[in-house]
């Protein structure tokens, strides 16, 4: 973890120039880096063998590939031996060659009497697999022998067995998270030298069982003008992060002090998504909100949201914004810090071309949600050629739909897809889904660790509007408010969710929610002012300190 609370995730290449610069450089022979993974991962090992309930009766089985993997798992067998653990370490079959490592690891354990099989093993009544087959330089999906002893794996008897994977769960791509064939469920992941990306993003992240990162002398950065240097970092956020980002509200602040949004939602039969976006606004700490709406519908969701202020505008005959409602808009815009459009909008002609004239027209940050993403489709160029910041926040079908791609397309790989979508909009991107996405056009990319299954209902997206556009009228950068935004968003669903259960969480419940998680990372930053004892440890929880 870096000292602003990110955590680097890195790609598998950035990961094999790292390792070459830790070894050719800096002099850490690869040998020692084996050693020193092989025996972090034995002391997890030893914690989970004596947390089962009967440890006396229980084995070790590591499941070596014939890679750095497999001389890691080498490495574990032979110590476990060597403490009179009953182990057996078994080699994965294959024409291939064992790496060098690989290879002297494994005469290292014959020497010590380690038992080396070649088929999988019956099993004792309980115990610990160590899976040790595959890692980051997996790059097709596994068939054959490979797939069958990884589902070998997964069908043990979890009630008396338990799985630790090193680096990464065999089957996984180390940088998109998806499943290669076939994928170990591990119960515990140890992430060595650096998490991966594939471990923030589903399903890798549900593959993986909890995560710890293995600090084993691997260096977290190259110096400048070595090879490597440039790659793209790809970051994760803490509890810590958030608590730096969240903005600080003095006491002696007014109204007037925490932004004045405004948003443009809501049409015929879609009113609750506007009031869903304003009361998320209000939730987060938005001095003044203003909701600008067809006309015929302001009584209606004035009554609503009564904490906001509203604003009717020309209409068109189905009861969505006209582009005549311009003027009036630019007009509201003149008192407001942020614009944020989209929820419940419609798509009817007219309301698309209001929406690309606000492009053009204003250069104050805007937040594009829902409705609003739905009519770029072809006017990305706009988008790119405003102004002012610009943040849209699409599901992965909007996303698609932008892009001309498939939603599983998106999924594939959904960083890329995200840094994708904002070079070519030039707008900040918050791409929705199991592990949320954020990109500038910069180059910064983070990974959101918050929220799940239950925010994958009505009106959320609305919600998270509302908390982006808000935070980024109280002065947060838009990047920043994007990220924090989609943080708070999760933890206040994370925190329903613990208390009433995974299903059945109302929007409008988890809006209510974000002002106590709020609270606990003000709480919070209170009592971290540092966290420079975090460092001290070689095995480090993620993704929190």
């Amino acid at each position: 973890m870096r000292e602003d609370g990110i955590w680097p995730l890195r790609s598998a290449a950035h990961m094999r120039a790292l390792d070459a610069f830790t070894i050719n450089e800096i002099g850490v022979p690869a040998d020692v880096l084996m050693e020193s993974a092989g025996r972090v991962v034995l002391d997890v090992v030893l914690q989970r063998l004596e947390a089962l309930p009967n440890p006396a009766a229980s084995e070790v089985v590591v499941l070596c590939g014939r890679g750095n993997n497999g001389g890691d798992g080498l490495v574990v067998a032979r110590h476990l031996h060597q403490r009179r653990i009953p182990v057996k370490a078994v080699l994965w079959p294959s024409q291939k060659a064992l790496s060098s490592d690989c290879e002297r690891n494994r005469l290292r354990a014959e020497a010590a009497g380690v038992q080396i099989e070649k088929e999988l093993p019956e099993l004792g009544s309980s115990g610990i697999l160590v899976d040790a087959l595959f890692g980051t330089g997996l790059s097709r999906p596994l068939q054959g022998d490979a797939a069958a002893w990884v589902d070998w794996a997964n069908r043990v008897p979890r009630s008396d067995w338990q799985i630790v994977s090193i680096d990464l769960p065999s089957g996984l791509d180390s940088d998109t998270g998806q499943v290669l064939g076939a994928a170990i469920q591990a119960d515990e992941t140890l992430a060595l030298g650096a998490v991966k990306q594939g471990l923030a993003l589903a399903p890798g992240r549900d593959h993986a069982g909890h995560i710890r990162l293995a600090r084993i002398g691997i260096a977290d950065s190259m110096e400048p003008g070595e090879p490597g240097d440039s790659f793209d970092e790809v970051g994760l956020w803490s509890s810590f992060a958030a608590c730096v980002a969240l903005p600080r509200r003095p006491h002696s602040g007014h109204k007037g002090h925490f932004g004045h949004v405004l948003l443009l939602a809501g049409s015929e039969g879609k009113t609750g998504a506007a009031a869903l976006s304003a009361a998320a606004a209000l939730r987060t700490g938005s001095g003044l909100v203003t909701l600008g709406c067809p006309a015929s519908l302001e009584p209606l969701l004035a009554a609503k949201v009564t904490e906001a202020m509203t604003a009717a505008l020309p209409e068109e005959p189905s009861k969505s914004l006209s582009k005549s409602a311009l003027s009036s808009i630019l007009d509201l815009l003149q008192t407001r810090s942020v614009l944020g459009l989209g929820p419940g909008l419609g798509t009817e002609d007219s309301t698309r071309d209001l929406i690309l004239s606000l492009l053009e027209a204003t250069s104050l940050p805007m937040v594009i949600d829902a409705d609003g993403l739905n009519v770029l489709g072809g006017a990305l160029s706009s988008l790119k050629n405003r102004e002012g910041a610009t943040v849209l926040t699409p599901h992965p079908g909007e996303a698609g739909r932008l892009l001309g791609l498939t939603p599983a397309e998106i999924n594939a790989d959904r960083i890329s897809v995200a840094r994708r979508l904002s070079l070519e909009t030039g707008s900040i991107v918050l791409l929705k889904g199991s592990g949320t996405v954020i990109a500038d056009p910069g180059g910064q990319t983070l990974v959101n660790p918050t929220g799940g299954a239950y925010l994958a209902s009505a009106g959320n997206g609305d919600v998270l509007t509302g908390v982006i556009t808000a935070l980024i009228g109280q002065g947060l950068d838009p990047f920043h408010a994007t990220a924090l935004g989609a943080y708070l968003h999760g933890d206040a669903g994370d925190r329903l969710a613990r208390r009433i259960g995974q299903s059945g969480l109302l929007a409008g419940e988890i809006s209510a929610e974000i002002p106590a998680s709020m609270e606990t990372l003000r709480t919070q930053r209170e009592t971290h002012d540092s966290i420079s004892r975090f460092f001290g440890s070689t095995l480090l929880h993620f993704p929190e300190p």
